[in-house]
């Protein structure tokens, strides 16, 4: 089961402020009255060492204090919002969980997401409002699959709208233009053979690797108005638009654009080795 965060935080922080707004607008005026009804009681309420000011105080505490649910969402609203601004607006941070991006992003980093790159849109509906920029071949994109409209993943973007897509003999071709790619290494290993390239798609220049021992998955498509072809930097080890189709623009999240740490697993220590820029 997927938890839904971005609704989770949309009801906290709207709950938490509509219990706040409600005691400022109906209890906390009846607490300040009493309050001040006591001080009329109490002239030295003050004065350090005071038996009025323990009266006082007795006072307060039992006719006029702040419920606690009143104190809790007074407390943990401010810190809630400022969360949900930055989550559903600004940047996002997102764990790396397979492998179909290697040589680029490796299993265990913790990237970070910038949510206005392509338009401004709103929590859970993911309605856009405003439009700033379109996705470029070459970025890196976060989105939801169509075949799962509730994870998020994360891919490259190989196929803008109208772009006639082709794969062939492991080479990519953009309208009918072979991809720009230099060799760079070979994995050698016990069952595979890795061959890692650097690409240049778009304004990008990126590593990308293909499995020598695999067949070529060759393919021509025509991207959709409104869609993405997307397809992982680890081609032949990556569930990707050949899979599950074109990604349509309503589903973009953001552009990845920064790796700030990398942490294999709960009992290791995190490492900021891999901290930079994502290309």
């Amino acid at each position: 089961m997927t938890i839904d965060f971005p609704l989770i935080l949309v009801i906290l922080v709207g709950g938490t402020g509509l219990v706040w707004l409600l005691d400022a607008l109906f209890l906390a005026p009846g607490r300040r009255k009493t309050i001040a009804g006591l001080q009329e009681q109490y002239p030295d309420w003050e004065a350090e060492g005071s038996p009025q000011r323990e009266q006082f105080r007795a006072g307060v505490a039992s006719q006029a204090a702040e419920p606690v649910v009143v104190e809790y969402a007074r407390s943990f609203f401010p810190v809630l919002f400022v969360v949900f601004v930055l989550r559903s607006f600004l940047v996002e941070p997102f764990q790396i969980p397979s492998s179909s991006m290697v040589p680029t992003l490796q299993v265990g980093d913790y990237i970070l997401v910038n949510k206005f790159t392509y338009g401004i849109r709103l929590p859970v509906t993911r309605t856009k409002v405003a439009d700033l920029n379109e996705p470029e071949r070459g970025d890196v994109m976060v989105f939801f699959p169509p075949h799962m409209n509730d994870t998020y993943y994360i891919k490259r973007v190989v196929g803008l709208p109208g772009d006639t897509v082709s794969y062939r003999n492991k080479r990519l071709f953009v309208n009918g233009e072979q991809v720009s790619r230099e060799e760079v290494a070979i994995i050698p290993g016990p069952n595979v053979r890795q061959r890692v390239g650097l690409e240049t798609l778009g304004e990008a220049r990126h590593l990308m690797q293909v499995d020598e021992g695999r067949m070529p998955r060759d393919f021509t498509v025509l991207v959709r108005p409104g869609h993405y072809f997307m397809m992982g930097d680890n081609r032949d080890n990556s569930s990707d638009s050949r899979v599950w189709g074109q990604v349509p623009e309503k589903d973009i999240v953001g552009k990845a654009f920064a790796i700030w740490m990398h942490w294999d697993s709960f009992l290791s220590i995190p490492s900021f080795s891999r901290v930079g820029l994502i290309e």
